[in-house]
């Protein structure tokens, strides 16, 4: 999970989650919620301003977290470069299921023709 990862770096770093906050300027109670589980889904600009004062990246951050579980498979290097571009240009979860909804019906649609 992010927050775990989040959680062990701050404090192999000597940070409480005060500093922490301080220094990459974000909430300090986002960040406790997000080390206790009670948030789980940070933005990608939460994970940049959090990554810089840990000394650490995004893929190490996002490694084992709800992104990457996909069953029997993980995602390659492009996969992740793909999903963070979508991620940075705005696109969202409900966006993505709608453009999955869309493709499943084009591929509905040639079945049909070709029976």
């Amino acid at each position: 999970m992010i927050g775990q990862r989040i959680k062990r770096l701050r404090q192999q770093k000597g940070y409480s989650i005060t500093e922490l906050g301080k220094l990459a300027d974000v909430s300090k109670s986002y960040l406790s919620q997000l080390e206790r589980g009670l948030q789980t889904n940070p933005s990608l600009q939460f994970l940049i301003k959090v990554s810089k004062p840990l000394e650490t990246n995004l893929d190490y951050l996002l490694e084992d977290s709800q992104v990457k579980k996909l069953g029997d498979f993980e995602l390659d290097d492009e996969w992740k470069v793909l999903i963070r571009q979508a991620i940075a240009d705005g696109l969202n979860k409900e966006d993505f299921k709608e453009f999955r909804n869309y493709i499943e019906f084009q591929k509905w649609m040639k079945d049909q023709q070709n029976t």
